[in-house]
């Protein structure tokens, strides 16, 4: 095993390393990394059995499926569900389906290309720069708050009404309905885990339908009432005589709600915890030694709040890291084994606040790289710069734990006192 990789204890074979992949085990949830680091060090590809996909473990491998046109997020562009020998949807599903049916996430071109560019006239980078005195404004808010208590619990008392706050005030959506867009967030995310119960399906499925219904009356009210605002500015968008459908403008806000959200709230858990568990690296902070736009980046790569992503194989004739891959067949990325691929990052388990490398793939890559990033990016960067301002001596008063998720990976709360 190269230098730098934490090993599993004893030498395993393959058969009992995957074994040991198991996303149902608290043991595994409360620290993966040291069998990712041996799966990905043991083989660059594996068959995971109980979730009936080829799965990637390193660096490069993955990096390349993220780019590769003949894998996608979605296949029914090109084949049908039987063709492939796949189950049609659940119908109790519905509402979830149909939530996410014209997402950025789940569409190939031509549907991807037309919407992302449609969206794309609107979430700009200048658009992202105009948001930031909002961005300011709602940390500062909430981080004095925090102040006021001394002891605070970071996910619930600001990463979670800060990002839902910055979301709303994005969209244009009322900031007393902030909880109501957060509720649905949390259940709908579930459905992609690798096991889920009908009950979390149920939960979700009906948490997409209100989304639904609520934001298609919001749709309503800014056709009547512009704002400027970006769901004012989506229903209105037109580029070469194209137009987004009501539809579509339910899947993009949700899926800019969701991945939004939850990305920027798991970064900053994440993120914060890792950084006070190493001696030292807070106060390289603190002291301006290292800015908070570089923090950001190994807040990402080091216990990435995304864990796994999947691409489906629409074309005869691939191999990935050496195996022949078959239409049909679904291919999974290791996020949290590839950030810390010592082929790619030097002394890769060591926890480096000023490393600064931007080139991870915490925010995916090709065709659907994170359209959010920059967005992102600037919402941790100025919470990052906000909590050093204020908590030169911040501590963690009691030990974390991680929600039982294994793809959206993050804490249940992180308690502090400055």
């Amino acid at each position: 095993m190269p230098a730098g990789c934490r090993p599993y204890a004893g030498a395993m074979s393959l058969p009992d390393l995957i074994a040991r992949f198991d996303t149902g085990d608290p043991a595994f949830i409360a620290d993966p990394y040291p069998v990712l680091n041996a799966l990905r060090e043991a083989t660059p590809i594996f068959w995971n059995e109980d979730a009936g996909h080829w799965t990637l473990t390193r660096f490069s491998d993955v990096q390349e499926a993220l780019r590769d046109r003949r894998l996608g997020r979605s296949y029914t562009h090109l084949y049908s569900h039987a063709a492939l020998g796949r189950p049609e949807p659940d119908p109790r599903w519905a509402a979830f389906h149909q939530h996410e049916q014209w997402s950025l996430l789940c569409l190939e071109p031509p549907d991807h290309t037309r919407i992302r560019r449609l969206v794309a006239k609107v979430f700009t980078p200048r658009a992202v720069t105009q948001l930031r005195p909002a961005v300011q404004g709602f940390a500062d808010e909430l981080l004095d708050g925090c102040r006021e208590r001394g002891e605070f619990e970071l996910l619930r008392d600001y990463a979670q009404p800060y990002s839902v706050a910055v979301i709303c005030s994005m969209l244009g959506v009322p900031r007393a309905d902030t909880q109501l867009l957060l509720d649905w967030s949390h259940a709908i995310v579930k459905m992609y885990e690798l096991s889920t119960t009908d009950d979390v399906r149920a939960a979700a499925n009906t948490a997409a339908g209100e989304y639904i219904d609520y934001t298609k009356a919001l749709i309503a009210e800014k056709r009547r009432n512009p704002d400027g605002l970006l769901v004012s500015e989506l229903v209105r968008v037109e580029d070469e005589g194209d137009s987004l459908t009501d539809d579509e403008v339910v899947s993009t806000t949700m899926v800019l709600l969701e991945a939004g959200h939850e990305a920027t709230v798991n970064t900053l858990g994440n993120g914060m915890r890792a950084i006070l568990r190493h001696p030292g690296e807070w106060q390289r902070v603190v002291s301006g030694s290292v800015p908070p736009r570089v923090a950001v980046e190994e807040m990402l790569r080091w216990d990435p709040p995304l864990h796994l992503f999947e691409r489906w194989v629409l074309e005869e004739g691939v191999q990935i890291a050496g195996q022949p891959v078959a239409v049909g067949e679904e291919v999974a990325m290791l996020f949290g084994a590839a950030q810390r691929d010592p082929r790619r990052f030097p002394e890769p388990d060591r926890f480096d606040i000023g490393r600064g490398d931007a080139a991870h793939i915490g925010f995916g890559g090709g065709i659907h790289f994170c359209v959010g990033a920059p967005l992102a990016r600037q919402e941790i960067e100025v919470s990052v710069a906000g909590l050093a301002a204020r908590f030169p001596s911040l501590d963690i008063t009691a030990e974390p734990a991680y929600e039982p998720n294994f793809v959206i990976r993050g804490l249940t709360g992180l308690h502090l006192r400055g």
